[in-house]
């Protein structure tokens, strides 16, 4: 009797250790067997395999082991309860994200909710997004903390950010900064050229998909549509990429396609960003194509050789546009910019400059060689550290208003006496602004 006893207070005692860990809907099973009866005999070794599986919560947790616990579970520690939702963000048609915090670090974390359907499991999208992402790590690309999986739902959770480009340029009254066109471009095209070099092509590139932080930092996001191209294929999808940042021979119904998909993509971002309103802003395919031609001027044999064979070109029977001069729709756009911004939008796919060559183009010059050899996991904003660079408006975490204070400069102070010449009397005044 004394020894049933004695066996019951022992499990009382675990029981109390890890009962706040427990889910709610084991509280009612843990009643049950509290009100067993006294001389209840337990099966032989039960209390020494339960020890064994449970988690020395008598102990602090390390900062090693909370660090493994955002990526690995840790036994006997239910992973659904690291995390705690705090508001609503974004509902879409597949998924659901909450802004959440972590019960281990206390950092805000965002929380993709997908809905998993009883016969058809996790959508594809999300499968494709976690397989690439576990094995991306870029200061430029949003990081994957944890997977949570249970029957009804898949949570992904991820670091959080306060805005995406899109929300930012509304902000900005679509009047954004010059200098923030420029950081932000180099930090989007530093993304890119990570996932290039590791044969993943991300095919939807959009300012609702570059998430920015209270840094200034831009980060790639939204990788349901990415794809490894190291996969032995030679075809794709063509229905890809949201129409307006999609590529005329994608449009066009071509399949075989790498890396410059991406980079259409890179020039239709900067020239929103640079003049506050989308490139094309076609509503079909068809007028998709005929707003790219009335701007850029309908391709011929000489501007996009083979492009008369076309069956589907020849269907449409395009007017003759005559090319317009790209710097009359974006009078900011300087001599450099112009140039980099006619080599993303080139109509032959293999003559767009790749995102690891954009990032040594002139346009970037001002910044130095030196944000040319950074590393992986370093952000363009080590600089403001060593006082290379101007430091970002503080507030909520944009400069208020975010249109007239630049959150980061666009050239050192060595070279701003140069850059000076190419400034609009606006830009000067928010530079000057910004200093004082």
């Amino acid at each position: 009797m004394l020894r049933a006893i004695e066996s019951q207070f022992k499990m009382h005692q675990m029981l109390f250790q890890c009962v706040t860990y427990l889910p709610p809907s084991l509280f009612q099973d843990i009643n049950k067997r509290l009100s067993l009866p006294a001389d209840i005999r337990l099966p032989e070794g039960y209390l020494e395999k339960f020890a064994m599986n449970s988690p020395p919560f008598d102990k602090p947790m390390s900062r090693r082991l909370r660090r493994a616990s955002l990526v690995k579970p840790r036994p006997g520690f239910l992973p659904s309860l690291r995390f705690k939702r705090a508001s609503l963000s974004l509902q879409g048609t597949y998924a659901t994200v909450f802004k959440g915090r972590s019960k281990l670090t206390d950092n805000l974390v965002a929380l993709k909710e997908i809905r998993l359907e009883h016969e058809e499991g996790a959508p594809c999208t999300a499968i494709r997004e976690v397989s690439l992402l576990k094995d991306l790590k870029h200061a430029n690309i949003v990081t994957l903390h944890d997977i949570i999986h249970t029957d009804k739902c898949l949570t992904l959770v991820f670091e959080y950010l306060v805005s995406d480009l899109k929300q930012y340029m509304d902000d900005c009254g679509s009047i954004m900064s010059v200098h923030n066109v420029k950081i932000f471009l180099f930090q989007l095209l530093r993304g890119l050229a990570y996932c290039h070099r590791r044969k993943v092509l991300h095919r939807d590139l959009k300012p609702q998909n570059l998430l920015i932080n209270e840094k200034g930092e831009l980060k790639l996001a939204d990788f349901g549509l990415a794809r490894a191209k190291s996969v032995p294929t030679k075809t794709y999808s063509n229905e890809v990429v949201t129409l307006w940042y999609r590529p005329p021979d994608v449009l066009l119904g071509s399949t075989e396609y790498s890396t410059p998909i991406d980079m259409w993509g890179v020039g239709c971002i900067f020239y929103e960003m640079i003049t506050g309103r989308p490139l094309f802003p076609g509503s079909t395919v068809e007028d998709e194509l005929h707003l790219i031609f009335r701007i850029l001027g309908t391709p011929t044999e000489e501007t996009w050789p083979g492009i008369t064979a076309s069956e589907e070109f020849k269907t449409y029977n395009f007017p003759r546009y005559r090319a317009e001069p790209l710097v009359n729709h974006a009078p900011r756009i300087d001599n450099e910019g112009h140039d980099l911004l006619s080599v993303l939008l080139q109509f032959e796919a293999k003559k767009r400059v790749s995102a690891e060559e954009a990032l040594t183009h002139s346009y970037f010059k001002c910044f130095g060689e030196q944000v040319q050899t950074l590393s992986d996991s370093d952000s363009v904003h080590i600089f403001s550290k060593r006082g290379q660079w101007w430091s970002p408006g503080k507030g909520r975490g944009f400069p208020i208003p975010p249109a007239r204070r630049p959150l980061l400069p666009v050239c050192l102070v060595s070279s701003a006496v140069s850059h000076w010449s190419h400034l609009t009397a606006l830009d000067r005044l928010q530079c000057v602004s910004s200093v004082f």
